[in-house]
């Protein structure tokens, strides 16, 4: 765990990988929730006996916005700032899905800090590299370039 004393001090870190979290298992159930709170009920997420039969390697996939989804638990295992009021979503500069993440994966999120600018308000706009892994596979599941806004 890295941590950061205020948003600010973020800047001494632009360019640095930030480390990797701990693993996560996404299980039928988290994905299931997931299908619930989005309505997206597309077999290949939730039909186990069809997915058995049809998907490679027999088994349901997670949402790619689920695996996205993860971006800010995961990244509480990786760093934190102190000295911080608030921290908002910014938004994203580019994402790919680039492997399904099959039911019973786990998966863990690789950051690197890309840039750290000063935003109205005293804070601090932050992009980070985003990069989630799949236990096993070279391919990730998932690239993002994604901002947050830290306030002190």
């Amino acid at each position: 765990m890295r941590i950061i004393e205020t948003p600010k001090d973020m800047k001494s870190h632009i360019g640095e990988d930030f480390g990797v979290s701990e693993w996560v298992t996404v299980d039928q159930a988290m994905i299931n929730k997931f299908a619930e709170a989005t309505g997206d009920h597309q077999w290949i997420h939730v039909d186990v006996a069809r997915a058995q039969k049809e998907m490679p390697g027999g088994k349901t996939i997670a949402h790619g916005f689920l695996t996205l989804s993860l971006l800010p638990r995961l990244g509480a295992d990786i760093w934190r700032i102190e000295q911080r009021s608030r921290g908002v979503n910014y938004g994203l500069n580019k994402l790919r899905f680039t492997a399904p993440v099959p039911e019973g994966s786990r998966v863990r999120l690789r950051q690197k800090l890309l840039a750290a600018d000063d935003v109205k308000g005293d804070g601090i706009r932050m992009t980070f590299e985003n990069v989630i892994e799949i236990d096993g596979q070279t391919q990730p599941a998932l690239i993002a370039e994604a901002l947050s806004i830290a306030y002190p």
